[in-house]
């Protein structure tokens, strides 16, 4: 496997990268996933591209929201340290969809069984017992909150949800999609090109969306909008949406049903 996330300083961060790339379990899980969600249910990824996604957006929507001097709540209701909000977004990221290797629908709750000794696993013996329990309850409490309609309770599950969100480039759509599947979520997808994150203008976060078509919109509309606005860290983003080019891309020749 080849999981990675730009680590920096963060020492307990590098051991768990290095051992989610050595774990054929949730290699597996991953794989399972997607076996429901793209081949059986026809949906967008859901698997090891989508993890390695969110897991680096959530680490830098993180880092930025710190940067601003806006405290992580590990820190302010624990007394741990931004590293250990880092270690939780991304493991959060990364074990966030595990319960569609059961069932698409509840998947949050399926995801909080296989997710907390799975978290526990890969924390093993970098932490001691009680800082141990404290990062596994922030870890499942983001997988528990980025549904849209679940409160966010930490900054770092609104991290986790709006990083989420942002997965909605045309390459999370390829499979179905070339495979000929048209529904609004392959459709919008394929319309949109980019998602950047940069320094706001009047918030610490500006969200900057490419669109090809203006189908796009129903992403950002429907899903980034709902999530963010039931997010923790709402008012710290800022999204800007446009279509590239003076001609909208044709996507489908006819619909049909």
């Amino acid at each position: 496997m080849d999981f990675r996330v730009p680590v920096r300083k963060n020492q307990v961060l590098q051991q768990i990268v290095e051992r989610i790339n050595q774990d054929e379990e949730l290699l597996q899980l991953w794989r399972c996933v997607n076996i429901n969600s793209v081949d059986r249910l026809q949906l967008t990824d859901h698997g090891i591209v989508h993890i390695k996604i969110v897991a680096n957006l959530a680490l830098k929507l993180v880092r930025m929201l710190a940067k601003a001097d806006i405290e992580m709540s590990v820190v302010t209701n624990y007394g741990l340290t931004l590293d250990d909000a880092e270690v939780i977004v991304v493991l959060a990221a990364c074990l966030h969809d595990l319960g569609m290797s059961v069932h698409r629908d509840n998947h949050e709750l399926y995801s909080i069984s296989l997710a907390n000794p799975k978290a526990k696993e890969l924390l093993d013996g970098l932490y001691d017992i009680p800082q141990r329990a404290v990062i596994v309850s922030e870890i499942l409490h983001a997988i528990s909150a980025h549904h849209w309609d679940q409160s966010c309770l930490t900054i770092e599950a609104g991290a986790v949800k709006v990083a989420d969100a942002l997965d909605m480039t045309r390459g999370r759509s390829r499979i179905p999609f070339e495979a000929g599947v048209t529904n609004i979520h392959t459709v919008s997808a394929a319309a949109v090109d980019k998602v950047k994150l940069l320094p706001g203008q009047e918030k610490p976060v500006r969200v900057e969306i490419a669109m090809s078509n203006s189908a796009g919109i129903f992403l950002v509309d429907e899903l980034l909008k709902r999530k963010l606005r039931n997010s923790s860290i709402v008012s710290y983003v800022e999204v800007v949406a446009r279509i590239e080019g003076e001609a909208e891309k044709r996507l489908i020749e006819v619909y049909a049903l």
